[in-house]
């Protein structure tokens, strides 16, 4: 991923929480076409927009200029979704998505990093293993909540962009199942949230040697510093970078749903396995 379309991204949120009055739950913002500024692929963008036309978290749309680029605007609530997601164990991080264009960044990133596999760990509504699938990845999601598996496979079945949807605790899940080369694990959930489900992901790829030595691990942290938690360090993961001897390939910083009214972004950590 050329790093300038990530800033463009973070650039494009700024200006648009700073002038936006809107007040639904979610918003995000997709360009119509390709420009200078945000050279996208115009299939890929096309297909982006599918995929929110398609989600029921979205019920409205208006048209927008944000950084002279014009731009689609879309509007919803997840409120009910996110009430389904916390209604399982404690353990578990609740649905919480990074923005669309954010997710096409990643999986731009990690096509780029020569990865054939993308698992996505608590995938809710499946926006990066779909954005992972329309980038030539083939694609896992993995989700607990039958709720938001069954948005993805709707998302899916009106798109026409089929991943293996799979409904299961991914701490019980036996990722042996999925025959994988060279795999990228998206874990979601934020430091503190998602410990217990890292831990226990990170713990099973650990013991299967021929997914270890090619895999590598992406996890959601802060750049905020926060008082009272157990770290700070490494973005919030620091503890669990050292204790799994995993190795910082890069950071991404990118706008998610809950850093659209933030001045600081949400960095994705890329790892492998020292």
């Amino acid at each position: 991923m050329n790093e300038s379309l990530s800033k463009t991204i973070v650039e494009l949120k700024n200006e648009f929480s700073n002038n936006n009055k809107g007040r639904s739950h979610i918003q995000e913002i997709i360009p119509t076409a390709p420009s200078e500024k945000l050279p996208i692929d115009k299939n890929d963008l096309n297909m982006l927009h599918n995929f929110a036309k398609n989600n029921s978290i979205y019920s409205s749309m208006y048209e927008l200029e944000v950084l002279d680029i014009p731009c689609i605007v879309y509007e919803g609530d997840m409120s009910n979704y996110w009430l389904d997601s916390i209604k399982h164990d404690t353990s578990y991080a609740p649905f919480y998505p990074v923005w669309i264009l954010s997710a096409y960044a990643l999986a731009l990133y990690t096509k780029k990093l020569g990865i054939n596999e993308v698992v996505d760990i608590g995938s809710g509504d499946g926006r990066i293993a779909y954005c992972a699938k329309i980038v030539g990845i083939v694609s896992h999601g993995i989700e607990i909540d039958e709720n938001l598996v069954l948005l993805q496979n709707t998302i899916s079945s009106h798109t026409g962009v089929s991943y293996n949807t799979i409904v299961s605790d991914a701490t019980q899940f036996d990722y042996s199942e999925l025959n994988l080369s060279r795999p990228a694990f998206f874990i979601s959930g934020l430091p503190e949230i998602g410990e217990m489900l890292s831990n226990s992901v990170i713990s099973q790829i650990q013991s299967m040697p021929n997914v270890k030595k090619n895999s590598l691990i992406v996890l959601a942290g802060s750049h905020a510093t926060r008082k009272y938690v157990t770290d700070n360090s490494k973005w919030g993961w620091g503890l669990l970078i050292d204790n799994f001897n995993l190795e910082v390939i890069n950071t991404v910083t990118l706008p998610t749903y809950w850093t659209v009214d933030q001045p600081i972004d949400t960095p994705y950590i890329f790892t492998k396995f020292n």
